[in-house]
């Protein structure tokens, strides 16, 4: 028997709920903003199977810096689309930035609203 189960992955940033939103929009997942709990520096997202990603406030954030290792890239988040040139208008309407650094040609490496690293990846 597994002693955890549903990991949970949690993104620094500076804004969680401008952070939250845009994986909300990117995945179709629901963005949950615990305003009953007695903090208010954390979101989540998450969809009906009940994955989800949480999103922490931190003071003082500092971006990642990729490719380089000045500020390492800390963690990154690849999702699967269909089209390459449809996703990255899509993420780009939402706020990301593509990186000018792109290492292959099945996917393409942009930064979220907070500057962590993201990929589209040719399903």
């Amino acid at each position: 028997m597994a002693i955890a189960r549903n990991p949970t992955t949690v993104l620094d940033c500076p804004d969680p709920v401008a952070l939250a939103t845009f994986y909300g929009a990117l995945l179709e997942w629901k963005v949950n903003l615990h305003e009953d709990q007695p903090y208010d520096n954390w979101t989540d997202v998450s969809d009906v199977t009940g994955r989800r990603y949480c999103f922490q406030q931190v003071e003082n954030y500092t971006p990642p810096v990729w490719p380089d290792q000045d500020v390492p890239q800390q963690m990154h988040i690849d999702v699967d689309v269909d089209d390459l040139d449809e996703a990255e208008a899509a993420v780009l309407a939402l706020g990301a930035t593509k990186h000018a650094y792109q290492p292959g040609e099945t996917f393409r490496v942009f930064l979220d609203p907070a500057g962590h690293p993201f990929c589209l990846c040719r399903d």
